[in-house]
């Protein structure tokens, strides 16, 4: 019986299925040219007939400050039908194992920091992704609770701020990094003297690599077996003013970096602890500067070739 990796055409789920080929293991991908996991039939159906071993749930809408900001309904309706029907689904078909994928905007806006695992729910929420925060939050309690009533050795795992080959590119919607890559490639290649940013550049942010992240999940559903959500981050922080000049050199770009201060920042500072899942064995392999420069490479190339999400 095959893994299922949901969400296999985004930026985790794709790094996930590639791990998994490379490892010579079957694994059937879900997005949504295949089914539309807010389709609770439809979703149940296309897991009774493949009968999978594992599921990794890395679907889900995603976007940075803006989207989350702009969209709350759409963001908390659609994340807990997706993550509710992929259980309801994996639970109906007594899936062995199940991990599902949050973020470590789950914790509180001003948690003490490095963040641990211990630290959700002691806090208010940053307001501009409260509802995305929300919606992973009910799908940690939802695993725990088919945990402890069905015996599933089902777990969660929050990621960090991930970026890497096939993040999504588009300004409306995109994580920082990658509209910070768009905005510096495309500044360069059209000898733009300028480019404007949001917010003040002060907020603290950890970033990781999406294959260093796929190694953790093939790893902990293989390994893992807990309630305890685990956390899964690089442990180097950086300012995103200095994570913009970063890219900006690895992008070309020698002009100026302007700074609109009327957009939010979001968090002030976000750095998980990453001790519980170090401990068994994981650590990240690609440093940022290394990440940086892959990714950019992988944006041109893809540009030229139309296969940027832009």
């Amino acid at each position: 019986m095959p893994i299922v990796v949901a969400g296999s055409s985004g930026l985790v789920g794709s790094a996930i299925m590639r791990a998994y080929e490379a490892a010579g293991v079957k694994v059937v991908g879900i997005n949504r040219a295949t089914v539309d996991l807010r389709d609770e039939l439809a979703t149940k159906k296309f897991i009774s007939q493949v009968k999978p071993t594992i599921i990794i749930d890395a679907a889900g809408r995603v976007g940075g400050i803006n989207g989350n900001n702009s969209y709350p309904v759409e963001f908390l309706v659609e994340n807990i039908q997706i993550q509710n029907n992929l259980m309801g689904a994996a639970h109906d078909a007594q899936v062995e194992k199940f991990v599902f994928l949050g973020s470590s905007c789950i914790y509180p806006r001003d948690c003490q920091q490095p963040i641990k695992e211990d630290y959700l729910l002691t806090g208010p929420l940053e307001p501009t992704n409260s509802a995305y925060a929300i919606a992973k939050i009910t799908g940690i309690e939802l695993i725990n609770s088919y945990r402890k009533e069905f015996g599933y050795k089902w777990i969660s795992l929050m990621p960090t701020n991930l970026y890497g080959p096939r993040d999504n590119f588009n300004l409306e919607g995109s994580h920082v990094l990658p509209a910070l890559i768009r905005k510096f490639v495309e500044a360069t290649d059209s000898n733009r003297q300028s480019v404007e940013l949001w917010g003040t550049g002060k907020p603290l942010r950890e970033f990781l690599h999406v294959e260093d992240m796929s190694r953790a999940v093939l790893k902990m559903a293989n390994e893992y077996d807990s309630e305890i959500h685990l956390n899964i981050g690089s442990g180097v922080e950086i300012s995103i003013k200095k994570l913009a000049h970063k890219v900006a050199a690895a992008a070309g770009f020698t002009g100026q970096i302007n700074w609109n201060s009327q957009y939010p920042d979001g968090m002030p500072r976000k750095v998980l602890d990453s001790s519980r899942i170090n401990a068994l064995g994981w650590k990240p392999k690609i440093s940022l500067d290394q990440g940086i420069e892959s990714t950019i490479a992988w944006y041109r190339s893809a540009l030229a070739q139309g296969g940027v999400r832009k």
